[in-house]
């Protein structure tokens, strides 16, 4: 599969800011990808589709993953 840099960033920043959630990437096409994070046991915790204008530059990634972060502790 051959992802824009910016979807391989992305996902990396998104890997390591849920570890030890299993960050696993879903759909990616037209310059969008589904992402879901899954538990220890299999179990999906929070899945979601992020656009260019999410993914593409740091503050709207780090809203992203804030927002993320919150609906997992709720």
């Amino acid at each position: 599969m051959q992802t824009h840099p910016h979807i391989q960033a992305a996902i990396g920043t998104l890997s390591q800011a849920f570890s030890p959630l299993k960050c696993l990437i879903v759909a990616p096409r037209k310059g969008s990808f589904s992402f879901t994070l899954v538990d220890e046991h299999g179990v999906a915790c929070h899945t979601e589709r992020l656009y260019p204008e999410q993914y593409s530059r740091k503050e709207p990634l780090q809203a992203v993953i804030a927002r993320t972060r919150q609906s997992l502790t709720a």
